[in-house]
């Protein structure tokens, strides 16, 4: 359990390869959106509803045409319900990457995960192993084909009409617009290609020759780890932390969100919640229809079902040995 002490909430501060992972990430989310990733939404964003009754409290937000901001989403549970992991997982079982007493597992850790609440190292590790070990050997074309279809048949309902509208203020305010996940670079490229978004940074896994290797460039973008992307991506693009936005579910995010000048606590977990209102951040839950705690978040519609599962939770199978 030592190797895994990076992970822990007691250890916040970014290591050697979270940075490498975080700048791994902001490489390859900067190489397909100069690529035509962040191509014309395929859904149509919902309106955004009249904000509410009590008068602004601060300028309008987002600021149209402030090229020095960008706004950086959490996908698990803040843009999409439930985990991409877990969806895409579903998907691979489907088209027998893996067998059904495995999937039994990973249906356990699913069910574990949505009683517990919280983001275990060692069902981290496991996930990150399981999932290393599906994909090595298979081409990066035959994972990309794939979670196409995945998106299509598991995704795309479960986007969070609230969240989606948030993102969309800020690409009408001509701003750029990211994902920042642990989920593989690979499917949350997909998911931002799909919404209209200019691109993702994610989860690295190793590639030659357009095969993967069953490595990870640096570890999971998960904490620290995503917070040294966003700063990466940041000064490659030019812009100004102080003018931007980033949104999450998780407490885990809390590095990242700290970076930015506008951070927002979107379904938010207990500590995510309790830090929120500690420090007077922004805050929205598209679960239960509450109210925002602060004036300025887009009272945009949207409302679902608790979804459980975060990708740390998540185990595709058992590593084979």
């Amino acid at each position: 359990m030592a190797a895994l002490g990076w992970l822990t909430p007691r250890r916040r501060s970014a290591t050697a390869r979270s940075v490498l992972a975080g700048e791994a990430s902001a490489e390859a989310a900067r190489k397909t959106a100069l690529t035509g990733t962040g191509a014309e939404a395929e859904i149509e964003a919902p309106a955004i509803e009249a904000p509410p009754e009590e008068p602004p409290a601060e300028p309008e937000f987002p600021v149209a045409g402030d090229d020095l901001a960008a706004a950086f989403f959490d996908l698990d549970n803040t843009v999409m319900q439930g985990a991409a992991i877990f969806h895409f997982g579903r998907g691979l079982y489907k088209r027998e990457f893996f067998r059904r007493r495995e999937l039994a597992r990973f249906a356990w850790q699913q069910a574990w995960f949505r009683l517990a609440g919280v983001e275990d190292p060692e069902h981290m590790q496991d996930a990150r192993d399981s999932a290393l070990s599906i994909v090595k050997g298979h081409k990066v074309s035959e994972l990309m084909a794939i979670g196409e279809e995945i998106y299509d048949e598991y995704m795309a309902e479960r986007i969070w009409p609230g969240t989606r509208a948030l993102a969309q203020a800020h690409l009408d305010a001509g701003q750029k617009v990211w994902l920042v996940t642990a989920a593989p670079v690979e499917t949350a490229t997909i998911i931002a290609r799909r919404l209209g978004l200019t691109g993702a940074l994610g989860t690295v896994a190793e590639s030659v020759d357009g095969v993967y290797t069953g490595r990870l460039v640096g570890e999971p973008l998960h904490g620290p780890a995503k917070a040294e992307a966003v700063r990466a991506l940041a000064a490659a693009e030019g812009l100004d932390l102080a003018r931007c936005a980033a949104y999450s579910d998780s407490h885990n995010d809390i590095p990242m969100l700290s970076l930015v000048g506008h951070p927002y606590a979107i379904n938010p977990d207990t500590k995510l919640r309790k830090h929120a209102r500690t420090n007077d951040w922004r805050l929205r839950d598209y679960r239960t229809g509450r109210k925002a705690v602060k004036v300025g978040v887009p009272a945009a519609a949207g409302v679902g079902a608790i979804a459980g599962g975060a990708a740390a939770a998540i185990a595709l199978h058992r590593r084979r040995k």
